[in-house]
């Protein structure tokens, strides 16, 4: 029985020395597996992501949007009224405010030259006149006498003749200058240009004036229209105002808008701040608004033709350059565009674009030209 003891003793003895290296093994394959499963988790954590970049399809689109721009109220005629000749002031018919009538005597001028001057050449017209009717009624007895045949020479009746054109032209002559003299008495008295009213009086009766004058005598505007003048932006000269209407607002009117109709653009860009003027005309009916006054233009603007609109964070402006990023064969393009109107968060663009584009949504110039991008559509 002691045998049989000893040799389960060493039947035992003999598996166990059989086993241990069979779970070694087993245990260093089982820690060679985690080592390199750890060690491809931690090549795959290291492995760059690539993201995925929002894209839109660019269409066209037509618009309307409201703008407001800074204006002023200027008179539809506007004169500054300034002698012609030096004299002094007679006397000065109007005042500011008064309202005048087209051809009425605003102011007479005192220049006792003038009257001087026009009776001595009136003077002279008169001697010149007498001398040619003389030298006429003479030449005419000469050529009467000379039918009788050798009563007079041919040289002496020519003589007469060339004394009597002379004479004429000098008369005619004299009678230009006594015209011209005339017409400047007539400046004497200055005259409302047309009909509206004295804005400015700088002179009063005794002053000297005349063509020297640093500030005219009288400023004469006709209000009853007023022109609004507006600077627009570059961006919206191709653009055109709902029915050709803008309503504006002045502070001397507060919470009320007024209307005034376009008449004209100025057909030119101003090279200071890159603006067209566009006039719209007021009528200015019971004297309401005056000229000068400041007033806050609201205009409501719309494209003729549709145009490319995009998301403001598609335009990428460096130092270089503006553009957008077009995706052309699963590969990124830059596109120089040019911006026009900014409408809430979408701007106007104008580029070598088509409809149907594939435009990257937001923009940078980290993603370089013909890189390779992932797309998912925004």
């Amino acid at each position: 029985m002691k045998r049989e003891m000893k040799e389960n003793h060493n039947s035992k003895r003999c598996f166990n020395m059989r086993t241990i290296p069979v779970i070694m093994i087993f245990s260093l394959a089982v820690l060679l597996f985690s080592a390199c499963k750890k060690e491809a988790g931690k090549q795959q954590e290291t492995k760059p992501k690539q993201d995925s970049t929002a894209v839109f399809i660019l269409k066209k689109e037509s618009f309307d949007k409201q703008t407001s721009f800074p204006g002023e109220l200027i008179p539809l005629e506007r004169a500054e009224v300034t002698a012609k000749i030096a004299g002094y002031v007679r006397s000065i018919r109007v005042d500011i405010g008064d309202r005048v009538q087209k051809g009425q005597v605003l102011v007479t001028l005192d220049a006792p030259e003038m009257i001087t001057n026009y009776a001595q050449v009136n003077s002279d017209l008169q001697s010149a006149r007498s001398k040619y009717l003389g030298s006429q009624d003479t030449y005419k007895r000469i050529v009467h006498a000379a039918r009788v045949e050798g009563t007079v020479a041919l040289g002496e009746m020519e003589r007469f003749k060339t004394q009597m054109l002379g004479d004429s032209a000098t008369y005619e002559s004299v009678k230009s200058r006594l015209n011209a003299v005339g017409q400047l008495n007539d400046y004497l008295m200055i005259r409302a240009p047309y009909s509206g009213i004295i804005t400015q009086r700088n002179v009063d009766p005794g002053t000297l004036v005349g063509t020297g004058n640093a500030k005219p005598i009288l400023v004469i505007e006709n209000n009853s229209s007023l022109r609004l003048r507006l600077p627009i932006p570059e961006a919206y000269t191709a653009s055109n105002p709902e029915n050709a209407l803008v309503s504006f607002a002045v502070d001397a009117y507060p919470g009320r808008l007024f209307e005034a109709k376009l008449s004209r653009k100025s057909g030119a860009l101003n090279l200071a701040n890159r603006t067209e003027t566009w006039e719209f005309i007021y009528p200015n009916k019971g004297n309401q608004l005056k000229s000068g006054m400041f007033a806050n233009a609201s205009i409501k603007f719309t494209r003729p033709v549709p145009t490319f609109f995009v998301p403001a964070s598609a335009v990428v402006t460096n130092l270089e350059r503006r553009f957008v990023i077009r995706l052309k064969d699963g590969k990124a393009e830059w596109i120089d565009v040019r911006n026009g109107i900014s409408v809430n968060d979408r701007t106007e663009i104008f580029g070598n674009l088509s409809e149907g584009d594939t435009l990257i949504f937001r923009g940078t110039d980290e993603i370089k030209e013909t890189q390779s991008l992932v797309i998912k559509m925004k």
